[in-house]
């Protein structure tokens, strides 16, 4: 299949399953002719625009009850850096965040870790809360009211009442699907310890959001021992819920880095060409109009591949909080990612955690103790309101 039959496919709905695979192998000129379809179906459907969320991280606890493969973040009770943060710790950070220009306070922590640990549950007592996500909601409730920090929240898997109370505080809900294979969940495979992990409960959690209308980001995980064809399929489920609901605001194409600390610490990393395929194939899959992230500090040398395989989004970056799930990998200066995504021929529009569209164009994306809130940090297109001068 030739670069043509790739543009003609793709804007009417997205390339189909067989196309797709037939893709996955890509090189040489093969990938070239993958990189230009999806690059000119984003110019078509974005024009030149390049977003970027401006974020303060609050990492309230990194206790998990999950063992993942490829984990950084997550400590258990006793382990030199296991914390929860207190709710003043919590509005201390996120005051630094508003202070500094944020507009997003992007929380991560750790999957129900009171089911495993009694030390979790009790640190929660203490502050007066049975679970995590009790707990969560609250303070992005505080947040939201005592800052004007609009929170996010990437909790993991959620009930559908935990949604819905997430979803009266948060403008956007995530959860990274990373893959829908269970292959990762046999034993010596990144998901053998990880039992919120099941395929089927994330995957709930993204129907739960969209059943509620909250705009919602997920995504991928390349390298973690899925196939090509295993993130095809991924792919093309998060498509069929798109497609049924409207709330995917984003996928992120996240690439597997090895550290010497986790039990994946001898995995190769994913490869450029890897992560430039699937980005492609993200993009023609899915379509011109979502939004395509894949997050600037985990491949900075190759800033303008990243946006020629298609994608229209840097992710949240942060002038005040470094990256808790990749403490590794700095985030870029905000000034050298528009000066980089302008050589690449883009400008740089700083977004709020909800994406544009969803302010300016989708009805019933936002709750109505949430509009005022957006509004006021939003421009008439949807975009943050920012006074920073960009090239």
């Amino acid at each position: 299949m030739a670069f043509e039959n790739l543009t003609d496919s793709a804007p009417a709905g997205g390339i189909s399953p067989e196309s797709a695979a037939h893709w996955t192998e890509a090189k040489g000129s093969a990938l070239l002719d993958l990189l230009r379809a999806a690059c000119a179906l984003r110019d078509e459907a974005k024009g030149d625009t390049v977003t970027y969320s401006r974020k303060v991280f609050i990492p309230l606890t990194n206790l998990c009850r999950d063992d993942c493969g490829y984990c950084t973040f997550k400590r258990d009770p006793g382990q030199p850096g296991a914390k929860t943060l207190s709710p003043d710790e919590v509005l201390e950070i996120a005051r630094r965040g508003a202070a500094s220009g944020c507009k997003e306070a992007l929380f991560s922590l750790g999957d129900k870790p009171e089911l495993r640990f009694p030390e979790a549950a009790q640190e929660l007592a203490k502050y007066g809360y049975r679970t995590t996500v009790e707990y969560l909601v609250a303070m992005c409730q505080r947040v939201f009211e005592e800052t004007g920090l609009l929170p996010h929240a990437n909790p993991g898997t959620l009930s559908r009442r935990e949604v819905a109370q997430l979803g009266e505080w948060c403008p956007s809900i995530g959860i990274m699907l990373e893959n829908l294979t269970p292959r990762l969940r046999e034993p010596g495979m990144a998901h053998a310890a990880a039992p919120d992990k099941a395929p089927g409960a994330r995957m709930a959690t993204l129907r739960f959001a969209g059943e509620q209308r909250i705009p919602f980001t997920t995504g991928l995980l390349v390298g973690i021992g899925e196939s090509p064809q295993e993130r095809v399929e991924t792919l093309f489920e998060i498509k069929r819920l798109h497609e049924t609901h409207g709330h995917i605001q984003e996928v992120i194409i996240q690439n597997f880095r090895a550290k010497p600390e986790i039990p994946m610490a001898d995995w190769p990393d994913a490869t450029l060409t890897d992560l430039l395929r699937t980005i492609a194939l993200a993009r023609l899959i899915l379509g011109g109009e979502m939004n395509i992230q894949a997050p600037p500090n985990l491949t900075p040398e190759v800033y303008p591949l990243l946006l020629l395989a298609g994608i229209n989004d840097w992710g949240g970056v942060s002038p005040v909080t470094p990256d808790h799930i990749n403490p590794e990998a700095p985030w870029p200066e905000i000034e050298a990612l528009a000066r980089h995504s302008a050589e690449a021929g883009y400008k740089l529009r700083e977004r709020l955690t909800v994406y544009p569209e969803f302010i300016t164009q989708k009805s019933g994306f936002l709750r109505e103790n949430l509009k005022d809130a957006v509004a006021a940090l939003a421009d008439a297109d949807g975009y943050a309101i920012t006074h920073e001068k960009r090239p």
